[in-house]
């Protein structure tokens, strides 16, 4: 054989070794995995509607398994909106979410999730100072909204998640 032929034939072969050897890793790495002892179980929970809105159309909250989604809370007392402004709504309404918490056998270290809605966003800070005092840290995760109008007139109202 020519020296041209061998090298080709050596290129060759390393191509085929290269290409030969992606192969199998490309196979191994779509393999499926190895079964073990430890898998998790995927349950599935039904909902269980808890409490009612009264005269309006919706539950308190809902628990899937071990999670609590809440509906939305504002500054209620006794009927009607607190006075005193943004703090003091602020205020309540995080009372509200802890009766509603304790109501169903959870407390506010075990909120994961909240979601504030206010009227009016020169007023975030003040929230946050009330939302400060009222949960303690690690603060759970938190969206705010600013919106047009609030029911019943209030200037904030705050939905939340708990799980435990």
């Amino acid at each position: 054989m020519s020296k041209l032929t061998n090298q080709f034939i050596s290129r060759l072969s390393k191509a085929f070794f290269v290409g030969a050897c992606s192969l199998g890793l490309a196979i191994s790495a779509n393999a499926a995995p190895a079964t073990t002892t430890n898998t998790a179980t995927m349950t599935k929970s039904k909902p269980v509607f808890l409490g009612d809105g009264g005269d309006y159309p919706f539950s308190s909250a809902v628990r899937v398994g071990d999670t609590l989604y809440m509906s939305g809370q504002i500054g209620f007392k006794d009927g009607k909106l607190v006075e005193g402004g943004i703090k003091a709504e602020a205020a309540q309404t995080l009372d509200n979410i802890n009766d509603v918490l304790l109501q169903y056998g959870y407390q506010k270290s075990d909120i994961i999730k909240c979601m504030a809605m206010l009227t009016d966003m020169n007023d975030f800070n003040a929230f946050n100072e009330v939302y400060k005092a009222k949960l303690a840290k690690p603060y759970p995760v938190r969206s705010a909204f600013g919106v047009k109008d609030l029911a019943a007139g209030a200037s904030v109202e705050v939905e939340c998640m708990a799980a435990k």
